[in-house]
């Protein structure tokens, strides 16, 4: 595998080339995990507006009768369903994720080696990786949790130590919100740096079986020098995908709801088809950043040593194009 010209170009051009070989069985995953997940991020702003319209209503009629019970109502009707709401869409959202991701990687990484590709063995391969996935995903969250936690303290003892010493923080002065601005700045571009190093961990649990702290610094190892890379494939997917969710969000979000009927049933489907696109070669893409990661650090030759034993190696990437010829060096 040459990676010294290696660009987000090839990146995109390997992902296809191996979900076109397996169309059928990569169409049968994305319908069944990512058409859910697309689906749900798509109409989630829909069935938000729904519900807070029918609480409000509910809330002002009952309030009509009885003043007093205010803050009951605002309680036990609009915060508890919310919660619970956003709790299971969260909760449905991660597991449809983490399931497509643990079977398009594994049916990918199958392929790559010749074996055969088979949507039940993928499958079954969730009773090995989900778990790994969602304690993996935990652990990150708990990293970032505890940063964002540092971070607070930090700020929180700077402005005690200020107003200790005397000095008065206008709070609505330009320096303080200029100084906020760039303080988000710096935050996201710190998330940006951990997505980047740890884009691999998904990967790396579902291959190498491993979980926890291990796939997150084992990505860290393994994206060293294909860190221009791997920005490149976290920032195209990321915003295409992101645009396209907020396309349609954001009108909802801003309490527009010009889109009815036919309308809305199209913007919601071809939004759908976008996103289940993306993902799909978002994760496929990932898992061929993964294996020319380990080529570049020399660990892939040896497990197609293994796996193959002998001198020449093809790699039937796809039916109809020019196999991948690897050269295994023998004593």
């Amino acid at each position: 595998m040459d990676t010294e010209n290696l660009d987000l170009c090839a990146i995109l051009s390997e992902s296809r080339k191996i979900t076109k070989s397996h169309s059928r069985h990569f169409l049968a995953l994305s319908v069944l995990f990512i058409l859910p997940l697309s689906f749900a991020l798509i109409v989630f702003p829909i069935l938000l507006n729904s519900d807070t319209n029918t609480t409000t209503f509910q809330a002002e009629t009952l309030l009509r009768y009885n003043h007093h019970h205010h803050h009951h109502l605002h309680t036990h009707i609009g915060f508890k369903p919310l919660f619970f709401f956003y709790f299971l869409y969260y909760f449905i959202c991660l597991t449809l994720f983490l399931c497509a991701t643990g079977t398009i990687t594994y049916s990918l990484y199958q392929g790559f080696f010749g074996r055969p590709v088979k949507f039940v063995n993928a499958i079954k391969s969730l009773l090995n990786s989900l778990l790994r996935l969602f304690v993996t995903f935990f652990c990150a969250q708990v990293i970032i949790l505890v940063g964002f936690i540092g971070l607070g303290m930090i700020v929180y003892g700077v402005i005690s130590g200020i107003e200790y010493l005397g000095f008065e923080i206008d709070y609505s002065s330009v320096y303080v919100k200029v100084l906020y601005n760039i303080g988000l700045g710096i935050l996201g571009l710190g998330l940006l740096y951990l997505l980047i190093n740890w884009v691999l961990a998904p990967v790396i649990v579902v291959v190498e079986a491993s979980w926890g702290l291990e796939p997150l610094r084992r990505s860290v190892y393994l994206v060293k020098g294909m860190r221009g890379v791997a920005v490149c494939c976290v920032l195209y997917f990321g915003l295409i995908m992101y645009g396209n969710v907020w396309i349609f969000w954001g009108p909802m979000v801003d309490g527009w709801s010009g889109l009815k009927g036919f309308f809305l049933v199209l913007q919601t489907v071809m939004s759908s088809i976008v996103l289940i696109y993306f993902l799909l070669h978002g994760m496929t893409s990932n898992t061929v950043l993964y294996m020319y990661c380990k080529a570049l650090h020399g660990e892939l030759a040896g497990e197609i040593a293994e796996e193959f034993a002998r001198e020449y190696v093809s790699l039937p990437f796809d039916e109809e194009k020019s196999p991948h010829v690897v050269s295994i060096a023998q004593p």
